[in-house]
């Protein structure tokens, strides 16, 4: 997992114009996600996020249907506990694994999402993040042991076998699992049993004091995997030079402005809030109650507008200062981005042209040279 990996951002939305995107009635057909895979692809990024929730078209389906259309697009499929037991999991997974020779990434999801429309009983924060930690934990051995018995808190199997397990590939023995959440829970579950842990964009200092702690933590929980890496996740806003990014964030942000008050809120993100927010998604609001500029170029006045989740806070400037912004988190410890921006089509293109080549590490998707040494355990 050493691999420095950039990602992008595939709209899995039953809405069409997803922040920002081109409108158009087709937007969720096999054909028009497939034109945004491959359009990766060609771009030189190693795959995508697939986003997950109740009222989107289903992940896992989605990132099979586009790994069975690309030959190297890693799909980052995001699933959630609850939505899944870990042996359908594992075996669903396994068998995308095997079908596109080593491709499939996922991103355990632990936020709740209407849990009443699909019968979820487990919502209060600290029993969902010791769910998933016992869903990583079966999901793992599931993949790695020849038989598992588990009997625990939430889950309970008795010679679970695998007809299909993932691609081996040198020390690669699953697909990676990404994990996100700022809570003192979601950090422990981070250090004990996760691959990678995602942030959303916090100034340098802040991710650099979250490496630290999740690193101290997985010593005090007798972390027993491979050290934990970390990610960001975040929009990128990057032009020809810093005024024209900064006149389009700022046009950007009006427009947000402007839609807030036709829809009666106060665009001062109260309302995002109201409804027990995340502790990372509290923590971008903070940001934004400050400087609408921090480190240079993180911009934090979208978080004042209805910005959430990765459309929070967006690094804005040329191209050459956002390749300087991500090589600064590179050297605090983040080696996997993910990145995006609207219209998708459009700036995948844009920024694999005039971004991806000034980063250091770049790794695109597995090569076929590399997939020739792939076997199936």
């Amino acid at each position: 997992m050493s691999e420095e990996t950039y990602l992008w951002y595939v709209p899995n939305q039953i809405d069409p114009g997803h922040r920002g995107d081109e409108v158009r009635e087709d937007h969720d057909s096999l054909d028009t996600l497939t034109e945004h895979a491959l359009a990766v692809e060609r771009a030189g990024f190693g795959g995508a996020l697939i986003g997950t929730g109740w009222h989107r078209p289903d992940t896992l389906t989605v990132a099979t249907a586009l790994a069975a259309r690309t030959r190297t697009f890693r799909p980052l499929a995001a699933v959630r506990p609850g939505y899944w037991d870990p042996a359908h999991l594992a075996a669903s997974a396994a068998t995308l694994d095997h079908l596109s020779e080593g491709r499939a990434l996922l991103n355990i999801v632990s936020g709740t999402d209407s849990v009443a429309e699909y019968g979820d009983p487990v919502t209060a924060r600290a029993d969902r993040y010791a769910r998933t930690e016992e869903f990583l934990q079966v999901l793992r051995r599931l993949w790695t042991e020849p038989s598992v018995t588990h009997h625990g808190r939430f889950y309970s199997l008795d010679g679970a076998r695998l007809s299909r397990r993932p691609v081996v590939r040198g020390e690669r023995t699953h697909p990676t699992l990404y994990f996100g959440g700022a809570s003192a829970e979601a950090e422990r579950v981070a250090a004990a049993q996760a691959d990678v842990q995602l942030f959303w964009g916090e100034p340098y200092d802040a991710i650099s004091a979250r490496i630290e702690r999740l690193r101290a933590l997985g010593e005090e929980v007798g972390r027993e995997h491979a050290p934990l890496e970390f990610g960001l996740r975040i929009t990128v806003l990057a032009r020809d030079t810093a005024e024209e990014a900064w006149q389009e964030a700022r046009r950007r942000v009006r427009g947000m402005e402007a839609a807030a008050t036709v829809d009666g809120h106060d665009g001062g993100g109260t309302d995002a809030l109201s409804q027990e927010a995340s502790v990372g998604q509290s923590r971008l609001h903070a940001l934004g109650a400050g400087e609408d500029v921090l480190d240079d170029n993180l911009f934090t006045a979208p978080s004042r507008v209805g910005g959430r989740g990765a459309a929070t806070t967006w690094l804005v400037g040329s191209h050459q200062e956002i390749a300087a912004a991500l090589t600064t988190y590179r050297s605090r410890g983040i080696t996997h981005f993910i990145l995006s921006d609207t219209p998708y089509l459009q700036e995948v293109a844009r920024l694999g042209e005039h971004l991806l080549p000034l980063l250091p590490g770049r790794s695109t998707a597995t090569t076929t040279a590399s997939r020739r040494t792939l076997h199936v355990a």
